[in-house]
């Protein structure tokens, strides 16, 4: 689904309706990054008279846009050399909220080969989603992400170094009708402006969190599923920054609250006859053959694809018992205590990832998930059997890693990670991921440090 088309871009350009085209992509962080180029410029652009260029920089950078050591992409040494921004031409949006503005998504596009940048995350994705139609499989995706969103501006928060901020409701209200009226005029705005944008919401709902939102978006195709997503990140944020409010998608911004996920609904598909393959109702567990075998090669490879699900210190503080983010890696029907849960009947019936957090890079989270589930067919794995009690108390189940150093050490150790993802992929996430462990093992002062030792010690 799009907005718009490029003959309507067109017109608009003509007509001095539009003036502006934002052109991005993700970087490795799941943020949006790129340029802010006028109508003319991007015209020729696509009349291949001029190419959008951007440093390959932006896949080698820490948060704080510092180029980190150890990639073999480029560095210093490489002087940071350039890649094409290629539009692409589906992605095409407008944006009500900023008068006179498109946006397009695009891809990394090396600039010697033509070829795709391959360590950048829709690259990534890409490769997977080949490597399942080989095999005549295409994927229905849908992401439920929540946040939570605060009375404070950005540059409040900022300034109160994100301490004592205000969240929109005063105690915890999930699914409370009250307080979702409370939150309708900006929750509503954002519904349609994410609608207006090609992003169809299915849904909002107050979450358990104080301030807590979940909005959930309409299941598309895998790639869109993920361009939508990064899209309706930065967008939510551009909303409330104008409304005077604030939002975060950290996996879990305060201790003594619970985290926010981005559970990840995904099944299988026919590529030939565009026919659902994942029910099988003479199944006593209704997984078909396949789909049982891509759920148990999440399963057996959940442990070493789980970096790209949980991608920062913070998302591992959101594992806990009892707290709605499983720990184990197990499959049950409509169990929200299993790290993946069967939902749905027929048509739509489908598995959820209930261990990706809202801060996962759509891109990342479903190539790991793809991955690990092509493994499993392609090895024939046997279907799982349903965990039907609380998983959170049997200690013999695999669990995800408790902290990022395990994770990374089970991701950069894997053989079957590097043959899945390319070797070249597989070191430069390896190397972004060691990059930001050393940055909190080696440079960071906590809080809880301060407050443990600072007179007692």
């Amino acid at each position: 689904m799009t907005a718009v088309t490029l003959a309507e871009l067109q017109r608009r350009i003509e007509d001095g309706s539009v003036k502006t085209v934002v052109c991005g992509l993700a970087d490795l962080w799941g943020r949006i990054v790129g340029k802010r180029v006028t109508a003319k410029s991007f015209m020729q652009c696509l009349s291949g008279a001029e190419g959008l260029h951007a440093s390959v920089y932006l896949f080698c950078t820490d948060m704080d846009m510092d180029p980190r050591p150890g990639y073999a992409l480029t560095g210093w040494d490489k002087g940071f050399q350039d890649f094409v921004m290629k539009p692409d031409l589906s992605t095409i949006r407008l944006l009500p909220w900023t008068p006179g503005t498109a946006f397009v998504l695009c891809d990394a596009i090396d600039e010697t080969t033509g070829e795709l940048v391959p360590v950048a995350p829709r690259s990534i994705l890409k490769r997977q989603i080949a490597r399942a139609e080989t095999r005549g499989i295409t994927f229905k995706c849908a992401t439920e992400l929540e946040f939570f969103m605060f009375r404070d501006t950005y540059d409040a928060a900022w300034h109160k170094r994100y301490r004592d901020l205000v969240p929109t409701s005063r105690y915890r209200a999930d699914y409370h009708i009250l307080q979702s009226t409370r939150d309708e005029e900006i929750i509503g705005e954002i519904r349609d402006a994410m609608n207006a944008a090609g992003i169809e919401v299915e849904n909002a709902k107050t979450e358990w969190g104080l301030g807590q939102q979940e909005i959930a978006l309409r299941y598309t195709d895998a790639l869109e599923m993920a361009d939508r997503h990064v899209l309706y990140k930065c967008w939510v944020k551009e909303l409330l920054s104008l409304r005077g409010l604030s939002a975060t998608f950290m996996a879990k911004p305060f201790i003594d609250e619970i985290g926010s996920s981005c559970h990840v609904h995904i099944s299988l598909w026919d590529k030939a006859t565009g026919q659902p393959t994942s029910y099988d109702g003479g199944s006593a567990t209704h997984m078909s053959r396949q789909f049982g075998s891509f759920i148990a090669g999440m399963i057996d490879h959940g442990r070493e694809y789980a970096y790209l699900a949980a991608p920062t210190i913070n998302s591992y503080k959101r594992f806990r018992k009892t707290s709605f983010a499983p720990v184990q890696l197990c499959v049950g029907n409509d169990n929200r205590t299993c790290g993946f849960r069967l939902v749905g009947h027929d048509k739509s019936f489908r598995v959820e990832s209930r261990i990706p957090g809202a801060d996962a890079n759509p891109y990342l989270a479903l190539a790991g998930l793809i991955a690990s589930g092509l493994s499993g067919i392609e090895r024939a794995r046997p279907t799982p059997d349903l965990y039907a009690d609380n998983a959170y108390e049997d200690p013999t189940l695999p669990r995800v890693p408790a902290t990022m150093r395990e994770a990374v050490s089970l991701f950069a150790a894997s053989d079957l990670v590097r043959s899945d993802l390319g070797s070249d992929v597989h070191d430069h996430l390896k190397n972004f991921a060691e990059n930001e462990l050393d940055a909190f093992e080696q440079e960071t002062v906590t809080d809880w440090e301060l407050i443990r030792y600072f007179e007692r010690i």
